[in-house]
């Protein structure tokens, strides 16, 4: 099965992947994948081609964009030859029949997780292979194993070492999707190292882990771990506590939660603790730079202690007793309700707003 991508990007947009052709001084032309994003040095392209004596390449580290990309194409370094070529898709599909709860485990080197229940006692998991021909498809591995109720499926594509230790990846337009069927109890850890992660309706144990990608989840229940080094992180309807955090991107969490560590390196942060959230553990919500907005219902009891390095702390329909420092400056510490477990609330840069929470708001159907 095959589809075809449409349209000829142009040279000057950005995040976009791009297909260029290197010609090297010696006259050998290589081929190398270059993402448009955040600028980098044209050394760093020079670099690479001399650490690999490969022919054809495919690298993932070297970024450029607008005026580097211009500057190369005009110098007759570098012609455009094409884009999306990994447009030859095959479908691998694998199917286990378990008695129990099924403990499932997913990993891709790159490629989206999608993740569903079913009312059938037997994990399905399809594997969509992507690559630029079947031979290329063909080289990417699906290692499939059961051990009673435990499944585990592993999805990984060739990859060479190059001079002074590099790891380079050949032809690197290989991706592979997971689409995955299960029981809704079901324990899941699912890896993706460059892709997102989507995941609704699902009782148990969840840990979500993406390179670089977002990280999205409804109706969960149990406890929560996302971590994502580049993307937002957006949990609704989750019944359990959660522990999540992004390098780079917004966290929006909501539902009937009993513990929170939320952290975002750069970006917002918004949790909403529905009707029946009861702490039963310590909250940590911290974010280097974004505002941090916190909803908590009417009876929620902590101890509150808030700080942001440049930006104003509010209270809308909250009741602090015991109150150290004055709302609205850089810090703030107090009693919630009858107190509890603490609840600290730290952002470098930005406004922290802690509110009243009306009624509980549930994820999409």
């Amino acid at each position: 099965m095959s589809g075809e991508s449409k349209g000829r990007p142009s040279l000057a947009s950005e995040h976009s992947p791009r297909v260029f052709r290197l010609k090297a001084s010696t006259g050998k032309v290589y081929h190398a994948h270059l993402v448009l994003q955040r600028a980098r040095r044209l050394e760093d392209v020079v670099m690479a081609l001399l650490v690999c004596p490969a022919h054809t390449l495919a690298l993932r580290g070297i970024l450029a964009t607008g005026a580097l990309a211009a500057a190369l194409a005009g110098s007759g370094c570098i012609e455009m030859v094409g884009a999306d070529l990994g447009k030859y898709v095959e479908r691998d599909e694998k199917h286990f029949s378990v008695a129990g709860k099924p403990d499932v485990t997913l990993s891709t080197f790159d490629g989206s997780i999608e993740i569903r229940p079913w009312d059938r006692p037997d994990v399905q998991v399809v594997v969509e292979k992507r690559g630029r021909d079947k031979d290329d498809v063909a080289a990417i591995e699906v290692n499939a194993t059961q051990t009673g109720d435990h499944v585990e499926v592993t999805v990984t594509e060739p990859k060479n070492r190059g001079a002074g230790g590099f790891d380079i990846h050949f032809n690197n337009f290989r991706s592979a999707k997971l689409i995955v069927s299960l029981p809704a109890s079901s324990d899941v850890a699912a890896r993706s190292g460059d892709g997102s992660i989507d995941i609704e309706r699902v009782t148990g144990r969840m840990q979500l882990r993406s390179g670089d990608g977002s990280i999205r989840g409804r109706r969960l229940g149990g406890d929560v771990t996302a971590h994502t080094g580049d993307g937002a992180i957006k949990l609704d309807g989750v019944n359990g506590a959660l522990d999540v955090d992004t390098g780079d991107g917004s966290i929006t969490v909501a539902g009937r939660l009993t513990s929170v560590r939320a952290r975002s390196g750069d970006g917002s942060v918004t949790v909403r603790a529905e009707p029946g959230s009861a702490p039963g553990g310590d909250w940590d919500i911290v974010t280097g730079d974004g505002s941090v907005t916190l909803e908590v219902p009417d009876g929620f009891g902590a101890e509150l202690d808030a700080h942001t390095g440049d930006g104003g702390i509010h209270m809308q329909d909250i009741t602090l007793s015991n109150v150290s420092g004055t709302i609205g400056k850089h810090t703030v510490r107090g009693r919630l309700g009858s107190g509890g477990p603490a609840l600290r609330v730290r952002t470098g840069d930005g406004s922290i707003t802690l509110r009243q929470s009306l009624s509980a708001e549930r994820g999409e159907p």
